[in-house]
């Protein structure tokens, strides 16, 4: 209902086809938004999900209103003639549920009181039991609302200050809705008010859409805060945990046989999947030397904690002179009664330099390859299953002689990431491919390098570590 107050400067109306043309372009937009909110899937722990979702929900609550806005308008204009052709929209019936603006006018001098059918919808009110009277309208609010609107209609009629605020009421079916009102005085030839004039708009739906936006975009965040701080206290506990030393390594000390040791760890595509995989090197009492690498499954501080259990678990042992074989048959009961089950993979070498031998096991993991004089291998592997997969599994113990020249290379399964087009066989070939430049490097800081160029700039979907150990003459 327009203000009496600007009767004087009348507005030109919309052509009866523009709005036609509106209400389509508005329908189809629903239409189109509604099927991109349908065709969002939202899981419980999906947080970027529910935020989308909510907004679409959110935006189809807005057109939803311009919907029946344009077609109130409509309603409210001269026929079209029938000179003139336009399309015609369907036409549509909105249910009560639907229906949300509707106007009052109440007239101070006869105490007159006017409600639109909509706005008896509004507030379940029937036409027959009347419309309430301005002092009464409060008894229908929440008890907290009430003063705030009866501060309004106070300043609206004493002052001539338009009225625009929410509230919330109770309908009679018990339903509690929240109601935008904008209202004016209405004056007469002497500039006193006569009546009051408001328009009433059903809110409900678009501000729990809002708050629904509100709620999971926060939610979102959250998640994106904690993803953050696990992300920087799991490369924290990485770069802890991981060896110290960097470029090459030469174990033991003395000269005869001695092992040239170099090692790199290879980054995700993402660089937020932190995963559990792991590197090391040591020189035992004996003057043996230890090589490991593996990999827990799992991302996170998770995976990074029981790293570091594994990997400490693993020296300890290898310091206490226990062989690769036993070893693994420990880790993996030791990750059978972890507090966070999980799976892993390793291989753990143990190398005695005095005669060049080899004695290596491993758990589900990639063999070592073996490259001497321009060709590779990969070492017969002995028996092993996955850590944790099975209680009480035996490992077996397989040994191989080394010669000086020999490159040795460790390497975790992500080095070799396999798709519907890659397995890791072909992986494999690819490393063994690099056998004459392998053979042929200076260091084994060289050789990680040439393993790093061939398959560390593909996007790769998991982490992954290489060792490169090289015997001396």
């Amino acid at each position: 209902m327009p203000s009496h107050l600007f009767a004087d400067r009348p507005a030109q109306p919309p052509e009866p086809g523009s709005v036609d043309a509106l209400i389509s372009q508005t329908r189809r937009l629903r239409g189109d938004v509604d099927a991109v909110r349908r065709d969002t899937v939202v899981d419980d722990d999906d947080a970027q999900g529910r935020w989308q979702r909510a907004l679409c929900d959110l935006a189809v609550h807005h057109l939803d209103d311009l919907r029946e806005h344009l077609g109130q308008l409509k309603e409210g204009l001269p026929p079209v003639p029938e000179t003139v052709a336009f399309p015609q929209a369907a036409p549509e019936i909105v249910p009560e549920a639907q229906t949300r603006v509707g106007s009052a006018e109440w007239n101070l001098l006869t105490d007159e009181v006017s409600w639109s059918d909509e706005l008896f919808q509004i507030f379940g009110r029937s036409p027959e039991s009347g419309a309430p009277p301005l002092d009464e309208l409060g008894s229908t609010l929440f008890s907290e609302d009430q003063p705030l609107l009866t501060a309004w209609v106070t300043a609206c009629l004493v002052d001539g200050r338009p009225i625009d605020g929410e509230f919330r009421i109770v309908r009679a079916d018990g339903r509690v809705r929240t109601l935008h009102m904008r209202g004016e005085p209405v004056l007469d030839s002497d500039g006193c008010t006569a009546s009051m004039w408001a328009v009433m708009r059903d809110v409900s739906e678009l501000r729990r859409s809002q708050r629904a936006v509100r709620e999971s975009r926060d939610s979102l965040q959250r998640q994106r805060e904690i993803a953050q701080t696990e992300h920087r206290l799991a490369v924290e506990l990485q770069e802890a945990v991981l060896p110290p030393w960097r470029g090459s390594l030469r174990l033991p000390h003395s000269d005869a046989g001695t092992l040239d040791v170099a090692a790199h760890y290879l980054p995700s595509a993402t660089s937020a999947l932190i995963g559990g995989d792991w590197y090391d090197a040591l020189e035992l009492p004996d003057g043996s030397s230890m090589l490991t690498v593996g990999d827990l499954t799992g991302h996170g501080v998770t995976a990074t904690s029981g790293m570091a259990m594994m990997l400490g678990a693993l020296r300890g042992m290898a310091m206490a002179g226990i062989a690769p074989g036993p070893l693994m048959g420990w880790l993996n009961q030791l990750l059978e009664t972890s507090v966070q089950p999980a799976l892993g993979s390793a291989v753990c070498c143990r190398y005695d330099p005095a005669r060049r031998m080899l004695s290596w096991a491993q758990a589900g993991h990639p063999a070592p390859l073996l490259f001497r004089r321009g060709s590779g291998r990969a070492l017969t592997p002995p028996e092993g299953v996955l850590l944790g997969a099975t209680s009480g599994a035996s490992y077996g113990q397989a040994e191989e002689r080394l010669e000086a020249g020999d490159v040795l290379v460790l390497h975790t399964d992500g080095l070799t990431p396999r798709s519907i087009e890659f397995s890791r066989a072909d992986g494999t070939e690819r490393l063994l491919a690099l056998a004459p430049r392998l053979s042929a490097a200076r260091s084994a800081q060289d050789c990680v390098r040439l393993v790093v160029e061939e398959f560390g700039e593909g996007e790769r979907e998991d982490d992954a570590c290489v060792l490169v150990a090289r015997v001396g003459g």
